[in-house]
């Protein structure tokens, strides 16, 4: 085969695959660009609708990614690809591609009965994992916390959504408890007073459901006192801290002893 053999093929591969060539690439572009029109139309859409913060990554992230696949079989079907064996292709890969990623796969599934169920929400309080942190994103595969010293925990989706829970934030208000000990000898009906005086005083605890104090315990070297209160979700650990220094600050005020653990050391002299 002679130069000008090897020039007239090629001259006819251009004119055969050229216009197909360059419309797939037109294609392309042009279809790339109303994608991401799309998509940040289909987001004003949500936020018109005020959908939900925790779904609008997931559904935008989606939609996109099936108007790409689109895009895609488009482009390949103008380029001559048989589709059929393109599909049959691509299915067999997914499947290997599937069991490859069956702990992703679980995650992603995990991710869909996160969003369409809501255990929780973006801002909610949880307790999973054994992390406690506030939801700052909910991704497809992964659910990302905030610690409240600032630190960012990357949780897979897969078991966050099979395991237990605990969301701090689905219900208005809490219990606070504590447990305050006084020695023996002291007077119990005085730190009851003061304890219920104390809990009076501050507005932050509610007045119904009513305050709950009681002895629950003769411990091995103190009187303990249960006290329950409930509060506001957000003043929770305001009023318990609160609550600990008035109280070691008016017992010591009142008398009342607060016990600790010591230990008593007897040294016998043997005069033999």
């Amino acid at each position: 085969m002679n130069t000008e053999q090897i020039l007239e093929q090629i001259n006819g591969i251009a004119l055969s695959y050229g216009p197909r060539l360059i419309g797939a690439i037109a294609v392309w572009i042009i279809g790339s660009w109303v994608i991401k029109a799309l998509a940040n139309g289909f987001t004003r859409m949500m936020d018109k609708n005020q959908t939900d913060e925790s779904l609008k990554p997931f559904l935008k992230k989606l939609f996109s990614t099936l108007l790409k696949v689109l895009l895609v079989v488009s482009v390949l079907g103008m380029l001559g690809v048989e589709m059929t064996s393109f599909i049959a292709i691509l299915g067999a890969a997914g499947l290997a591609v599937g069991m490859a990623l069956s702990g992703t796969l679980q995650n992603f599934a995990g991710g869909v009965m996160i969003l369409l169920f809501k255990p929780f929400k973006v801002e909610d309080v949880i307790e999973a994992q054994g992390f406690v942190g506030k939801v700052h994103e909910i991704q497809i595969f992964n659910t990302i916390l905030k610690t409240f010293d600032n630190k960012t925990i990357i949780i897979p989706n897969g078991g966050l959504s099979t395991s237990s829970m605990v969301n701090y934030s689905t219900e208005p208000q809490r219990r606070v408890d504590w447990t305050f000990g006084i020695g023996y000898g002291d007077d119990v009906d005085s730190a009851k007073q003061v304890i219920q005086e104390l809990c009076n005083q501050d507005t932050r605890i509610l007045k119904d459901p009513e305050l709950f104090v009681a002895v629950s315990e003769l411990g091995d070297s103190s009187v303990n006192f249960a006290v329950r209160a409930w509060v506001n979700a957000d003043d929770y650990w305001d009023v318990y801290f609160d609550l600990n220094e008035k109280i070691y600050k008016t017992f010591d005020q009142k008398g009342l002893n607060i016990p600790f653990p010591q230990m008593d050391v007897h040294v016998h002299q043997s005069n033999g």
